[in-house]
């Protein structure tokens, strides 16, 4: 059995139609439903839970109260959502095991209980609460939750008989639903602009193409160049860890469900969900003074969280993805201006992206914490100082900050109107201590630095997601995976297309050449579609003439443009980033 559960202000629902010939027959008052402060378990039974449906049903009913105790929830509802597993029991089977549980929990004058009707398409509404404990997934059979197989040894195993094209056959492509999706929708731009794909034999993972990859790139340098100057070091740690490590930093028990793991000689390891405690480990490879600080760290880390394939949704919600990591070691008297250092690249990056700050939360204090309540009240004034200081209008967000401190959520408003939780500055206290991070200061005594941990992108993937959404897939040049598109008119025009393909390349600028025998009208509209920013139109004026007919993704048309001039205005383009 597979569960996503939601601890949310409220989830209102309404069945619509049957969606199987059998589903259950409902009043119409069942039907329509809204329930307050309750804890949502969208559920999925599975084909290996019909073996034993009753020790399922009884570890689901486990499950449940754990998770209510923990957030303090008294109304459960009960969700039927097939989208969790590929893998479903027969409906009939399903329905049996929820209506079960609905009894047996029932039973229990602690909660009360709804269930959503079984068998029926359905409309709802939700708001998740947004603290750490919000959204959890969790996969169990009758015998308990899942357990990370042990891989066996290579000379142990038996030798298999392959049939390649029989396995070749089970391999698909993710196949994108797009009856309901917006035409800007990131995952629709991505399918027609070939930058990227999703396949089963790699669940929420992308697979870049050339061009979704060179958007990537671009992004990496462009933070690279700004981080550098904003002095930063970058670093690079391992993606597979001990299990000791994550025991120290506290992410095996807030975050263990969501790990990959695996085994290495006896030793159990997990594939990072965070870059967190590698940055621990380079800060202690070599002895600190108060000289080194502030040292800034910065990684572009790629992490895997483990997250059920019904909640994956292209790059937005991914298993995989990039974290624009860097941390901050310092002392207190510096942590005001580090802080602000944040803001200001924060907001420095956003303002290139025309991306525009919607609200700033301060998030305090989760219930599951490490640190004792000194420590917070500590790190939670100094963050509310900075932005006071700041003179910044911020929001309290009450329970949501990291699991190590409190933080700063910067939210950008995009082209739709939609809000977007990006950038994050974490003040910890814990971690240094956990880890026993020291530094000599000016007395020549050990102290303890202070550590932010901040991103700006975020999820790399997600931010391309979110500016792919706000531009409708318009990048500016220098972010556009092909920036000029040349068409010849007739065969004879492509030496000179070539020559000036050429020196395009030499500049470095993305460009590609259509001479195929279509009309120009349908080679314009190809590289119309393909959001390409200049169009090089090549006849046999342009030959004669030695220069271009060049259109503008906007339509704007210029004559006899010397290629001399066209090379210089992309370069102060690209240069100025525009």
């Amino acid at each position: 059995m597979k569960i996503l559960a939601i601890h949310a202000d409220f989830i209102e629902f309404e069945a619509k139609k049957k969606a199987i010939k059998d589903a259950e027959e409902i009043p119409e008052k069942a039907g329509k439903k809204r329930i307050e402060e309750c804890l949502v378990i969208f559920t999925a039974v599975e084909k290996r839970d019909e073996s034993n449906l009753s020790g399922t049903v009884q570890q689901y009913i486990k499950e449940i109260k754990d998770i209510a105790s923990q957030v303090k929830a008294v109304n459960i509802v009960l969700y039927p959502y097939a989208h969790l597993s590929s893998s479903l029991s027969a409906p009939k089977i399903a329905e049996s095991a929820l209506k079960e549980a609905e009894k047996l929990l029932a039973k229990d004058k602690s909660y009360q209980v709804t269930r959503a009707p079984f068998g029926w398409y359905k409309s709802f509404n939700i708001s998740c609460k947004g603290h750490p404990l919000s959204e959890l997934s969790r996969e169990f059979t009758a015998e308990g939750r899942a357990a990370a197989k042990t891989a066996v040894p290579v000379e142990a195993a038996k030798e298999e008989i392959i049939d390649p094209k029989k396995l070749l056959a089970q391999i698909s492509k993710s196949r994108l639903e797009t009856s309901q999706l917006k035409e800007n929708d990131h995952r629709i731009l991505g399918q027609k602009l070939d930058l990227f794909s999703f396949h089963d034999t790699a669940p929420g993972m992308v697979f870049f193409h050339d061009r979704g990859l060179t958007i990537y790139n671009e992004l990496v340098q462009f933070w690279r160049e700004e981080h550098r100057r904003a002095g930063y070091q970058e670093i690079s740690t391992p993606q597979i860890l001990d299990k000791k490590l994550w025991l120290i930093s506290g992410h095996w028990n807030k975050y263990k469900e969501n790990i990959f793991l695996t085994g290495y000689e006896g030793r159990e390891f997990a594939v990072k969900p965070m870059n967190c405690p590698g940055g621990m480990l380079v800060y202690k490879s070599t002895p600190k003074t108060y000289r080194h600080l502030p040292l800034r760290v910065g990684e572009m880390g790629i992490v895997h969280r483990q997250e059920l394939s019904g909640v994956l949704a292209g790059l937005f919600r991914v298993i995989k993805f990039t974290q624009d990591d860097a941390h901050i070691f310092c002392t207190e008297e510096q942590m005001g201006q580090e802080i602000k250092n944040i803001i200001t690249l924060i907001d420095k990056f956003f303002k290139q992206f025309k991306l525009e700050f919607d609200r700033v939360e301060l998030s305090t204090r989760p219930e599951k914490r490490i640190g004792d309540d000194a420590t917070w009240d500590k790190a939670e004034k100094a963050l509310e100082d900075v932005l006071k200081k700041n003179k910044m209008k911020y929001q309290i967000n009450a329970g949501d900050g990291a699991f190590y401190g409190p933080k700063i959520d910067f939210h950008i408003r995009d082209s739709l109107g939609r809000a977007w939780q990006c950038s994050t500055i974490q003040l910890d206290f814990a971690m240094p201590e956990r880890f026993e991070l020291e530094y000599v200061d000016k007395d020549c005594k050990m102290k303890r630095p202070v550590m932010l941990h901040r991103v700006i992108y975020g999820s790399l993937e997600r931010f391309m997601g979110i500016l792919l959404e706000h531009t409708n897939g318009n990048l500016p040049l220098w972010l556009s995976p092909l920036q000029v598109k040349l068409l010849t008119v007739t065969d004879r025009n492509i030496p000179f297309a070539e020559e000036v393909l050429e020196q395009l390349k030499e500049q470095g600028f993305r460009a590609e050449l259509d001479a195929s025998a279509e009309t120009i009208g349908k080679k314009v509209r190809n590289a119309q579609l393909e959001k390409v920013n200049y169009i090089l139109t090549i006849g046999d004026k342009e030959v004669e003439k030695k220069c271009l007919a060049v259109r503008t993704r906007a339509g704007e048309i210029k004559f006899d443009v010397k290629l001399a001039d066209f090379l210089k205005q992309l370069e102060e383009e690209r240069k100025g980033r525009k």
